[in-house]
């Protein structure tokens, strides 16, 4: 039993365990993670890029999906090279703030995700049954106000419940957490108290997860009625394959989303371990195909990226040795020469 006498009213060293029962597989858990983390950081950044660098993609939904791209990447560099430090480098030890720290950022990032996937849902909305009323309604002001509360809104959410956890008594000096980053509920069971409050303001805030995913589907509803309203077949596949991208993602950050969640809470029969290995999908898998499934689904973003590297091809082709012949034979005046030349080095 828990006694006050007992307790250490002290910020605890918290050290991560990793998928417990796969300890001798780390290694090699580290490889996806390490891969996971480059894929995440290359995409995410050549969406932020391409959109930057393009004036036609200067519009709402792409400002979106460049917060996305945001999110992604504050959520992956909060999380990743924390696991990636576990199993190789033996560097599972944090302090109880800075574990604190890292829930917070996490449990943001999360909700910022959820609500940009309903901003993008509400987007498409508008577009597709509403399309004469688009720039009226989505003005440069209402895209301003709606970041802001993306940006807001979880954080406030958040905050409490990193307060909360920072006053929770714990019995021992070094805790053992068996998890790959810290989380809300993960540090709350490891607590020498009684936690219901924190298990209700958890249940609180996730009701905003499924209010938010209640209103996607309310959303893609509509949108599917006013499609296949539509006259022209063509317009309808058109419709339907920008609708298939946001489908995918909402699928990809949802379901293991919410599977860890409710495994959390009613899951007791469930591995822990099955369960760590999902709380590890939820967090990765949205970073590594967001990025791959706008990027390759959206024409505007997939045609900037090929020039993009078709114009590398060519800065490389230059830089060669051929190459800075050909330009030094040209800027001499030798255009005929400089065309065989490149020819030659073809």
């Amino acid at each position: 039993m828990w006694s006050p006498n007992s307790t250490h009213f002290f910020s605890p060293m918290f050290v991560l365990l990793g998928v417990p029962g796969l300890e001798e597989a780390h290694g090699w858990l580290s490889i996806p993670f390490c891969a996971g983390f480059l894929i995440a950081l290359l995409s995410n950044f050549t969406i932020l890029s391409v959109v930057k660098t393009k004036a036609s993609l200067h519009q709402p939904m792409f400002y979106f999906l460049c917060l996305l791209s945001f999110v992604n990447l504050g959520l992956s560099i909060s999380t990743l090279p924390k696991m990636l430090a576990i199993s190789p480098f033996g560097l599972s030890r944090m302090s109880f703030d800075v574990c604190l720290a890292q829930m917070f950022f996490i449990h943001t990032f999360t909700g910022m995700e959820s609500m940009v996937l309903l901003t993008m849902a509400f987007n498409c909305y508008v577009a597709t049954c509403d399309p004469l009323r688009y720039s009226t309604i989505l003005t440069q002001a209402t895209v301003i106000w709606i970041c802001l509360s993306i940006t807001l809104k979880p954080a406030c959410l958040i905050f409490p419940m990193t307060v909360m956890s920072k006053h929770l008594p714990f019995c021992s000096a070094h805790i053992n957490m068996p998890h790959t980053y810290c989380e809300h509920m993960g540090i709350a069971k490891l607590a020498c108290t009684d936690i219901h409050d924190n298990v209700f303001y958890g249940l609180w805030v996730a009701s905003f997860l499924v209010l938010e995913l209640t209103l996607i589907a309310v959303s893609y509803t509509k949108i599917l009625q006013a499609i296949f309203r539509l006259s022209s077949k063509e317009a309808r596949l058109k419709s339907l394959s920008t609708c298939h991208s946001h489908i995918a993602v909402i699928f990809v950050f949802y379901t293991p989303a919410l599977f860890s969640f409710l495994t959390h809470r009613f899951g007791h029969n469930i591995p822990h371990f099955a369960h760590i290995l999902i709380a590890n999908l939820y967090v990765i898998l949205p970073l590594m195909l967001n990025p791959v499934i706008y990027g390759v689904r959206t024409k505007e973003i997939w045609t900037r990226v090929l020039q993009m590297l078709s114009h590398w091809e060519t800065l490389r082709e230059v830089t060669s040795p051929s190459g800075r012949r050909v330009v030094f034979d040209y800027l001499k005046g030798g255009e005929a020469e400089a065309s065989h030349g490149l020819l030659r080095s073809q």
